[in-house]
């Protein structure tokens, strides 16, 4: 057992040391991107606002992502993601000297948060990819396991630690661990990270090999329809986001503590998640647990938390609706690395990315649309009415409830939907 291990750890080196560094670089920018939600809400006091900062980052996604999918087959992996890195963070210290100068405005951080994400968009299948050539095989499922851990972790940590580090130290001293967090993540991957090329570079244009990952999905549906379908629980799990904090912060047992804690449980949920994972046999239909899962999700934390009033309630219901999001995600992530060659990942993943999260920006827009001019003048207009003060309360907040039951019916409709089209297709696992 001893010996297994020691040869499984030796395996797994490279994609331990990467996945580690990259972790704690990601839970630093992401207790930045926390904390300047918290500076946007003190400031304009908008839900629409506060999701606007989220499509900055994500535009570039839909934008640019079939693109950037090719520029990664072409170009060496680790270096693409140094560079990438290097911009975000050069952006990070354009926002940490603005807000010193008192110069920060709500339109900088939209900038900045846009070329932050159109590196992002290059970098994320450059990570993918290298993923793919330092891990073996038979690890797919573990480390995907791994990968979704630090996820989990991130979510929990990142709201807590953001929450406590605001109130003490400021935007200053957030912004001074996320590079310091940064600095550590680049010296490794330089210095200590061996990351193999394919050996089938391609020196077509990038026209043609978008062309290519857009041919391949093309050409399998199946992975097509599973794409569509994650995009439309995207779209749901986004306008959710936008949603949040429109419901916890202005909600008298709410605030911005409270908000950190519900997030958080996110996290805890989705880290018991990946327990469960990692013990789980291999299932027989990969892709029905896709769809049921987030059937699950979608179709029991939206409706609680529409009609719930208590802090505890709405961690009960975060749990719940995260518990099986790393058991659809390693099922997922199992089903793409065997069905993509490798050689095709990049610029596949690229699409994927594209099609998969395009729904994330329009989600937030109408996450904070949909409260902010719809919802909240409704209940401020109706909310007296015993029917609707009874399901979802009274004041501001009470109409981020009633789009919480929205979204609970609209997820619920798109799994439905999803799974009677995933049933025709049989996926062969190698």
């Amino acid at each position: 057992m001893n010996h297994r291990k020691k040869i499984e750890l030796y395996e797994l080196k490279d994609f331990l040391i990467l996945w580690s560094t990259q972790s704690v670089s990601q839970l630093g920018s992401s207790i930045t991107a926390f904390a300047l939600t918290l500076w946007l809400y003190e400031k304009t006091g908008s839900s629409l606002s506060t999701a606007a900062l989220t499509i900055c980052s994500y535009a570039p996604y839909v934008l640019m992502s079939i693109f950037a999918g090719a520029l990664t087959d072409r170009f060496d992996k680790k270096k693409t993601m140094l560079v990438c890195d290097v911009f975000a963070a050069f952006c990070t210290i354009v926002i940490w000297g603005l807000f010193r100068t008192n110069r920060l405005m709500v339109w900088h951080l939209y900038v900045l948060n846009a070329i932050s994400g159109l590196m992002n968009t290059v970098q994320q299948p450059a990570s993918e990819v290298a993923m793919t050539l330092i891990i073996p095989e038979k690890h797919y499922q573990k480390t995907s396991g791994l990968c979704s851990l630090s996820r989990s972790l991130i979510s929990i940590l990142n709201p807590l630690i953001t929450t406590a580090l605001y109130s003490f130290i400021g935007l200053n001293g957030v912004i001074a661990i996320d590079i310091s967090s940064f600095i550590a993540a680049f010296v490794v991957l330089q210095f200590f990270i061996n990351i193999p090329e394919s050996n089938r570079e391609r020196k077509e244009s990038v026209l043609v090999l978008a062309k290519e990952g857009i041919g391949f999905l093309k050409e399998n549906p199946m992975i097509m329809t599973l794409i569509l379908f994650m995009a439309g629980v995207n779209l749901v799990a986004s306008a959710f986001d936008a949603t949040l904090p429109g419901y916890v912060l202005p909600n008298p047992k709410g605030g911005q503590s409270v908000l950190g804690i519900v997030t958080s449980c996110s996290g805890v949920a989705m880290m018991i998640g990946n327990l469960v994972v990692s013990v789980l046999p291999k299932p027989r239909d990969r892709v029905r647990v896709v769809y049921l899962t987030m059937l699950f999700s979608l179709g029991t934390e939206n409706f609680l938390l529409a009609f719930c009033r208590e802090p505890i309630l709405w961690c009960v219901g975060q749990i719940i609706g995260w518990i099986l999001v790393p058991v659809m995600s390693a099922n997922l992530d199992v089903i793409l690395r065997n069905t993509i060659p490798v050689e095709l990942q990049g610029r596949v993943y690229a699409c994927r990315n594209t099609l998969q999260f395009f729904t994330i920006p329009i989600g937030l827009f109408l996450g904070g649309f949909m409260v902010d001019n719809i919802c909240e003048p409704l209940m401020g207009k109706y909310g007296e009415l015993s029917v609707l003060k009874t399901l979802f309360g009274t004041g501001k907040g009470s109409g981020a409830a009633l789009m919480m039951l929205i979204l609970g019916v609209s997820g619920s409709i798109i799994c439905i939907i999803a799974g009677k089209k995933l049933k025709k297709y049989q996926y062969n696992e190698k």
